[in-house]
């Protein structure tokens, strides 16, 4: 029998991805090879991070080992919330009503609208002389 050692999760907010690895333990998050609050100094982000934790009453039951990429930090803790979410859903199923209710299986999908041919950015036209 092949037990497996972590859960998977991928987050994704705005350009920011997060590949998430939850593993019995007693809390410890790294991130990039850090512990998450080195990276992630202000108070606000990191409550994003443990949002998903707390809310499912697991914070000392998993250690969390993730790799994030693009974006700036607001936009990594929210790919990193997302994919925590989705990581503790594959390892109990019951707690997707949960998770859905707190918003935090939902991808935000907000990002920059590409530059249209003719505009200065995607929206913004030059302005316009009558005379």
């Amino acid at each position: 029998m092949t037990e497996q050692a972590y859960f998977r999760g991928t987050g994704k907010r705005k350009t920011a991805v997060a590949q998430v690895r939850l593993m019995a333990g007693n809390g410890a998050i790294i991130v990039n090879g850090k512990p998450f609050e080195d990276i992630f100094s202000i108070p606000r982000l990191q409550s994003v991070i443990l949002e998903p934790l707390v809310v499912t009453e697991s914070k000392d039951k998993f250690n969390a080992v993730i790799k994030v990429e693009g974006g700036g930090i607001s936009a990594q803790a929210g790919a990193i919330r997302h994919g925590i979410s989705r990581a503790l859903l594959v390892t109990d199923e019951n707690l997707k009503p949960l998770l859905r209710s707190h918003g935090l299986l939902t991808r935000d999908a907000r990002i920059k609208e590409r530059k249209k041919y003719g505009l200065r950015r995607a929206r913004k036209a030059r302005q316009y002389r009558k005379r």
